[in-house]
């Protein structure tokens, strides 16, 4: 598929678009969401929609490709080369919870997205979402090695520390109606922060550094 925009002459404008574009295909999907509704909720005509991003389909590719760069920037960076493989690894979920804190869209963008085009997922799946899996399996691994985690399945770990920080963005709306409070407000996410580092401390602590906490 063609990259989703082109070249921009008013920022400003084209950042509204996208802006409007990522709650509307949140909410609705590619099918389901308007174009005249975007332009709309954007303060923009839709001429300047389709000038932009040419047609729908680019506009929904330029709104993926936006939150998957900034999951680069903030997620898959180079670290600190001073850093050891263990505090790589949770240095890595800790921006990763921090980007779907901040982007709370991302996660049903992505579920549809797998759901409804799986033919074009895939550049999402190569250049992304299989680089954020290894980085991690990869710094859990030489962190066994190292002697910081005890001795487990390091691909595993990566699933596990992403699914437990995804899943919480992604079920938010319903559980908050379960627990009768907003799992998407500040104090709330950074409770959940919390409690996913700390889980996942003990997950990954070798016997001896448990035992050592519990006196």
């Amino acid at each position: 598929m063609r990259r989703g925009r082109r070249k921009v002459q008013d920022p400003a404008t084209a950042r509204r678009i996208l802006a409007a574009a990522e709650r509307q295909f949140a909410a609705q999907g590619l099918a389901g969401a308007r174009t005249e509704e975007i332009a709309a909720a954007a303060h923009a005509n839709k001429a300047m929609l389709y000038y932009y991003f040419g047609n729908k389909r680019r506009l929904h590719r330029a709104v993926l490709e936006n939150l998957l760069r900034q999951l680069r920037v903030g997620v898959l960076a180079p670290p600190d080369k001073e850093l050891s493989p263990g505090e790589e690894f949770f240095g890595c979920v800790n921006g990763y919870f921090d980007f779907l804190a901040t982007h709370p869209n991302y996660p049903r963008l992505v579920q549809r997205e797998a759901m409804e085009s799986r033919n074009d997922f895939q550049w999402m799946a190569k250049e992304y979402f299989r680089p954020l899996h290894e980085r991690l399996a990869n710094t859990a691994k030489k962190a066994i090695e190292a002697g910081e985690f005890r001795e487990m399945d390091a691909d595993q770990t990566a699933m596990i520390a992403l699914g437990v920080t995804t899943s919480y963005f992604a079920a938010a709306s319903i559980m908050s109606d379960v627990v009768q409070r907003d799992l998407l407000a500040p104090e709330a996410v950074e409770t959940r922060k919390r409690a996913v580092l700390d889980f996942l401390r003990h997950a990954v602590a070798r016997e001896g550094a448990r035992r050592d906490e519990n006196r």
